[in-house]
Parts: C-alpha cells; structure tokens; sequence
C-alpha cells in the first residue's frame, strides 16, 4: 500500500526530474541515442538539390518525371534499466543512499526515454534476479517504474551482475540502450566476459554509484565495519597509519581492476557520487557521446 509520503515523494521525483529532461536532457538524449535505422516514408518530385541515388527509377519511368524517395529515422528505441537492489544500495554517508540516487537517475533516465517516444523497462538484482517490467511507454508507465524504485524490497543481499546481464540477453531480442545502475562492489572478473557480450548486442551504459566514506575514512579510533551484503564484522584500528595504507591501496586496486573491466568490455561509464550533483556527470557524458558522433 502506498503511504502519503510515498505518494509525496514520488511527486516531487516527477516534478524535479521532468524540470531536468526537459531544461537540460532531452535534446541531448534525442542526439546521442539515434534510432535503429531508416524506414521509407513517400515518394516525391525530384527537387535542384536532392541526391541523385535516391531516385526511385520505376516511378519515374511511370510517370515521366524524376522523383526520388523520402526516408525517416526509425525514431523508437528501448531503453532497460538494470538496477543494483543488494544491500550495499543502502549505504550514503552524505545526504541520501545510493538507493535514493539510483531512483531518481532511473527516473531521470525514464522521462527522458518517453519524452522521445521510447520504451522503457526495469530489471531490479541482487544474488538473483528480483523483477523485470516489460517495457513500454507513457507518463503512466514511467510513475509505475518510479513507485517501484521507492518501495520495492528485495529478497537477496548480494551482488550478482553476470546473472543480471544474462537476463537481459535473454529477453531483449532486438538492439536496445541498456542502463546499469549499480555501486560494482562485486569481483570484476565474476561479470566483465558477459557484460562484453551483452555490450556487443546493445549499447551498455555503467552508471557507478559511489560513496566518499567507501573510499575515505578519517583517524576516529577503533571501529566496527560491516559489509552489507555478508554481514562480516570486523574491528579496525582508524588512528593505524599501516591500516589507512592499506585500506587505500586495497581500493585503489579493485578501482583500477574495475575500471580495465569497464575498457575490456567497451562499456562507457558515468561516475555518479552521492555527495556530487549528478546532473553534471550525466551532462558530460552527453557530450562526450556527441563529440564521438561528429567525428
């Protein structure tokens, strides 16, 4: 059942992120995500100007006049958003979990799929896979996926990307844009060969959610660490100079190992932080797809 604040809070996600698709990423959107190809739309009289190779010969043979044909952009595109729901979703040391962020950059994402015509769907995983909404358009479809993105509560606690991927190549037939949202905290070598594969099919796009604290932890004595998705304790000694060594080049290492999955596989990543405004992360990567284009 659905409380007000839910209600409340889903309004205020519609509100702000339709104000962003529409003032900042819509055309953006439309420009990097081309459609699939060009379908015939008519035939008209051949014009000073017109390319010579589209001529339509029989027609005009018939009719004695040049005439050439028209095509149009297949405009319709799929959109899938594959969201990390595992219990380190549920970590922010700043202002909102990661599990916030992750709503609100699908919703953006969603909006900005309708708003070009687009279908969008939703796959939630953890250890497994938890639920898939088909994709579909409209404003209606796209506060469904939202709804879902705030109150869903998953079953498992861990991580398993390659399962989550293999779930996609098995049910997106044709070519779609495919957004991963997700904090990666799983071995990159568990998911870098099939998340090749599922690049080589679609265009796979890496939203990596992070978090400063998961990274940087001050000189405050002794503490109890947990890791989310296990439940492992362990006691750490923050004042130990050898310890904050090691707990930075332990990450420094997994961030590199992560990173050479990402380049192997010919993923683009979007670096999302939760004490960051995201908007200029998504506006970036915008523009390096455009710049790509044009060359």
């Amino acid at each position: 059942m659905l409380t007000t604040e839910i209600l409340d809070k889903i309004r205020r996600i519609e509100i702000h992120t339709r104000h962003l698709v529409n003032d900042s990423f819509a055309g953006e959107y439309h420009a990097v995500f081309k459609g699939q190809g060009l379908e015939f739309e008519e035939v008209r009289p051949y014009q000073f100007g017109d390319e010579v190779r589209t001529i339509d010969w029989n027609v005009t043979a018939r009719m004695g006049y040049p005439y050439i044909k028209r095509f149009v952009e297949t405009r319709e595109l799929t959109v899938m958003l594959v969201v990390d729901a595992s219990r380190s979703s549920d970590f922010g040391s700043v202002s909102r979990f990661k599990r916030d962020l992750a709503a609100e950059l699908a919703a953006v994402l969603s909006f900005a799929a309708t708003t070009n015509n687009d279908k969008v769907g939703l796959l939630f995983f953890t250890d497994q896979v938890e639920m898939v909404i088909p994709p579909r358009k409209g404003r209606r479809h796209v506060l469904r996926l939202i709804r879902e993105l705030l109150t869903f509560k998953p079953i498992g606690y861990g991580t398993n990307l390659k399962l989550a991927l293999d779930r996609i190549n098995q049910i997106l037939k044709r070519r779609s844009i495919v957004f991963l949202v997700s904090d990666f905290l799983a071995e990159p070598d568990s998911y870098r060969r099939t998340m090749f594969v599922t690049n080589r099919r679609h265009d796979v796009i890496a939203l990596d959610l992070n978090d400063p604290l998961e990274t940087e932890i001050g000189n405050v004595g002794v503490l109890t660490l947990e890791d989310a998705e296990t439940g492992d304790l362990i006691w750490v000694d923050t004042n130990s100079q050898a310890w904050q060594d090691e707990f930075r080049q332990r990450n420094q290492a997994f961030e590199a190992h992560k990173q050479a999955a990402f380049r192997r596989a010919g993923v683009d990543v979007i670096d999302i932080h939760t004490d960051h405004d995201y908007v200029t992360a998504l506006t970036e990567f915008f523009q390096r797809r455009t710049k790509r284009r044009g060359r």
